[in-house]
């Protein structure tokens, strides 16, 4: 998996090769969902050392993959990701992405699952949106419910709850609420770009090997 830009831009050209073999029993909507997907992630490996571009481009990679619209009910995304996590994982007998949550990196996913810096209550009360004064309390019950997900080694409600937090962690770099750069809350912004530059070409090299599935049409098809 891939660790420095040289390791991510090799898998890249894997992937890309292993597209240009096997493209011709893709169907239109799995074939968009590759190509973009794979371009992002490709830019992404270009970045160097930059942890908040990589991390943009790279859920731009994810997103051009899982290709759905964000809607504002957040438990409703995280049923989305966690139906979408649930195929992937079904469809991956090599345990990859499993390997990846439990021995890779299961210590930054318990910190970002624990971090009230990208749990979106958190936010809410800050800015005062009423309702969310609770906020460590509704923290608290996601942890224990985080912990029983660990015990139970649950892949797909891990998934979604990660990336519930890592959506909290695009919005405040994508809307301008962190400094490029700074020193603030450096590990989410670096364990979210690692945790994402191995997870999205396992997605897309899952979703190649699977093109039989129906992956369905990319909210944005390309219109002529």
């Amino acid at each position: 998996m891939p660790d420095k830009p040289m390791d991510c831009a090799l898998h890249h050209e894997k992937l890309k090769e292993k597209q240009r073999v096997i493209r011709d029993r893709f169907s239109t909507e799995l074939t968009l969902r590759v190509h973009r997907g794979l371009s992002w992630f490709g830019r992404a490996c270009e970045q160097g050392d930059d942890d908040d571009v990589r991390f943009i481009l790279l859920w731009i990679a994810f997103n051009a993959t899982y290709a759905t619209e964000i809607d504002a009910d957040v438990g409703n995304d995280r049923e989305k990701f966690r139906l979408f996590f649930r195929t992937l994982i079904d469809l991956d007998p090599d345990k990859r992405i499993y390997g990846l949550v439990w021995s890779r990196f299961s210590n930054e996913v318990r910190m970002l699952l624990d971090n009230r810096y990208v749990f979106a209550p958190f936010w809410a009360h800050q800015n005062g949106v009423p309702g969310n004064s609770d906020w460590d309390d509704r923290l608290s019950r996601s942890k224990r419910a985080v912990a029983k997900a660990m015990a139970q080694q649950d892949t797909p409600t891990i998934l979604s709850i990660l990336f519930d937090r890592l959506y909290v962690l695009r919005n405040q770099l994508v809307h301008g609420g962190a400094t490029w750069g700074s020193k603030v809350n450096r590990d989410q912004v670096r364990d979210g770009a690692a945790i994402l530059m191995n997870l999205v070409p396992i997605f897309i090299d899952i979703m190649m090997d699977n093109s039989d599935h129906p992956w369905g049409m990319p909210f944005y098809p390309v219109v002529d």
